[in-house]
């Protein structure tokens, strides 16, 4: 791998690392929102679903336009608003107006995912990709080491719209950067295309069972992972007594799990088989599903060694997953059908969230009940993906 093409994966890293801390960081902060705007677990899972479900919406529509235009532009598109967006977050006075703020940081949050995906697969081949999508999706990793507790810790520090502040700073920098240090990317782009060209997008996924397979695997994998994120935080608080002092240290593990797991997952996965990868990391993190969502007031060092193992082998799911999404159709279509997987991975986490939202609720003595239910239910959809993938990437 040549310097020029580490210093551009870099950047998409830096670029994605923003991207995913302000989504991931909502999640972690139910037990500081919750109670700071006298919410209950159906309200908090609005918010969650707010930035996914808009960010679904945009994804599904942009898929129509995006391969007519230079991925370099639709990119700082998309990250400008979202960085305008995630900016308003932090100065929400109001449950109303962070709602609002969420709605529109997604709505070009839509556009972002897609965009990282195509580039990083048109500059690097099949043989090439999952270390490569390894390294930006690494961002996962980041996010989860530095920028999760850094973030929570601003939180106990100053307030809960600190970290709205920090990645609206960080992604005013690093916008100059994508114009000065990302080429234009147009070679995908056909030439005397015409409007009705958009719509082939979509009726190549409605017309071909691989890619309509590829995109449902794609959604179930998000949803069967996110189903018991967002009430992490208040599950460990709430129920087993953990202070906030000391959850933050759950996403350092498992951020610094996630980082070397990203490398090392990637490259065996190029190595030894992608699909033989992916099912091998579902099948042991079921473990780790129902070891995490039945938590009863166990040592904290066990807690952390749990989900450090967790996240090794849900980043190794979400590596080889997207590898294998990747070749199912031509550069010339790939940022059509990748807007398409983002939006659906989007929808896959507003569906997750949702059901989060609607299954868990808040004893009268404030603690979280029902959590297991969504435990169970992440089993099922997990091994659904194991069952899917086989049959559509068998060849790989």
């Amino acid at each position: 791998m040549s310097w020029k093409e580490r210093m551009m994966l870099l950047l998409l890293a830096a670029l994605n690392f923003t991207h995913i801390l302000d989504f991931m960081i909502m999640m972690p902060l139910g037990n500081y929102l919750m109670p700071h705007f006298g919410i209950g677990t159906r309200e908090f899972s609005f918010l969650v679903t707010a930035y996914s479900g808009s960010a679904a919406v945009s994804g599904f529509a942009a898929a129509f336009f995006v391969d007519r235009f230079d991925r370099k532009k639709v990119l700082l598109l998309g990250y400008t608003g979202f960085i305008a967006g995630t900016i308003a977050c932090g100065f929400a006075p109001t449950y109303a107006w962070l709602l609002v703020a969420r709605l529109v940081a997604g709505c070009f949050g839509g556009l972002i995912g897609a965009q990282v995906l195509s580039m990083v697969s048109d500059l690097f081949g099949y043989e090439r990709r999952a270390r490569a999508m390894g390294a930006v999706m690494s961002a996962f990793a980041v996010a989860s080491t530095l920028g999760i507790p850094f973030a929570l810790y601003l939180s106990n520090l100053i307030s809960w719209h600190a970290p709205f502040y920090l990645v609206g700073g960080l992604g005013l920098l690093i916008i100059p950067l994508i114009v000065l240090y990302l080429p234009s990317m147009t070679s995908h782009i056909k030439e005397g295309g015409d409007a009705g060209e958009k719509w082939k997008v979509l009726t190549g996924v409605l017309e071909d069972p691989r890619q309509r397979n590829a995109l449902i695997f794609s959604g179930l994998v998000i949803m069967g992972h996110f189903l018991i994120i967002p009430f992490i935080n208040p599950f460990m608080e709430f129920n087993n007594g953990y202070p906030r002092s000391v959850t933050p240290l759950i996403y350092l593990v498992g951020g610094i799990s996630s980082f070397v797991s990203a490398y090392v997952l990637g490259y065996i996965a190029d190595k030894s088989g992608k699909l033989k990868v992916f099912i091998v990391c579902v099948i042991l993190s079921l473990f780790l599903v129902y070891g995490i969502t039945h938590i009863d007031h166990l040592p904290f060092t066990v807690v952390l060694v749990m989900f450090g193992l967790w996240f090794i082998f849900s980043t190794g799911r979400g590596v080889t997953s997207q590898a294998l999404i990747s070749n199912v159709v031509p550069p010339e279509k790939r940022g059509g059908f990748m807007s398409f997987n983002g939006s659906i991975q989007q929808l896959g986490t507003t569906v997750a969230a949702t059901i989060a939202g609607f299954v868990v609720t808040r004893s009268a003595d404030g603690k979280i009940v029902h959590y297991e239910w969504l435990g169970y239910l992440s089993i099922v959809v997990l091994l659904a993906c194991a069952w899917l993938g086989g049959k559509i990437f068998s060849d790989k």
